[in-house]
């Protein structure tokens, strides 16, 4: 035992959960009750191809964690067997294939999380994960920015037709 009455393996468990958490840019928590070992292989293999990982983590553990790195109190969502899935990249992607795999199998229930420090409900998990991904988000922007562009050329391309109409009214008529 060391100085503070936690054995050393515990200290260690706790220190990979920190340093996870510290380079994440969110945190998503989850209810894996139910999954077997085929379900967690899957539901890993979805979350890394979005950048993500997951991890089972003891609740008492998260919460000392999350203490520590002043995100609040996150006991509320901690009500059984919790993995967290944490990341860097899109937290709406990770959102978004929680929620999948949940539909499909009825398991992989997201109770909330963290984005930075803020804590986030699960209504907020199931809200990001109705956001479009950011290629989509891209393509809106793109589309409204060009949607004027694209009527000042058609309104000048009917101008220019309208004067070579016009001119060629002309020309027909000095022909005759």
């Amino acid at each position: 035992m060391s100085q503070n009455g936690v054995r050393p393996e515990k200290r260690a468990l706790q220190r990979e959960i920190r340093e996870r958490l510290e380079g994440a840019a969110y945190v998503v928590l989850t209810d894996y009750t139910g999954l077997n070992m085929e379900d967690m292989t899957a539901l890993r293999g979805a979350l890394r191809e979005r950048g993500s990982r997951l991890n089972v983590v003891r609740n008492t553990f998260f919460v000392q964690v999350a203490g520590e790195l002043g995100w609040g109190d996150p006991t509320p969502l901690l009500d059984g067997p919790t993995a967290m899935v944490w990341g860097a990249g899109d937290v709406t992607a990770t959102a978004r294939a929680l929620k999948d795999f949940g539909k499909r199998t009825g398991r992989a229930v997201m109770r909330g999380g963290f984005f930075g420090d803020r804590l986030l409900t699960a209504e907020d998990m199931d809200a990001l994960a109705s956001i479009p991904s950011r290629e989509v988000l891209l393509g809106q922007v793109v589309g409204t920015l060009a949607a004027p562009l694209y009527r000042l050329a058609g309104v000048m391309q009917q101008k220019v037709l309208s004067l070579l109409y016009v001119l060629k009214a002309v020309e027909d008529k000095k022909q005759r």
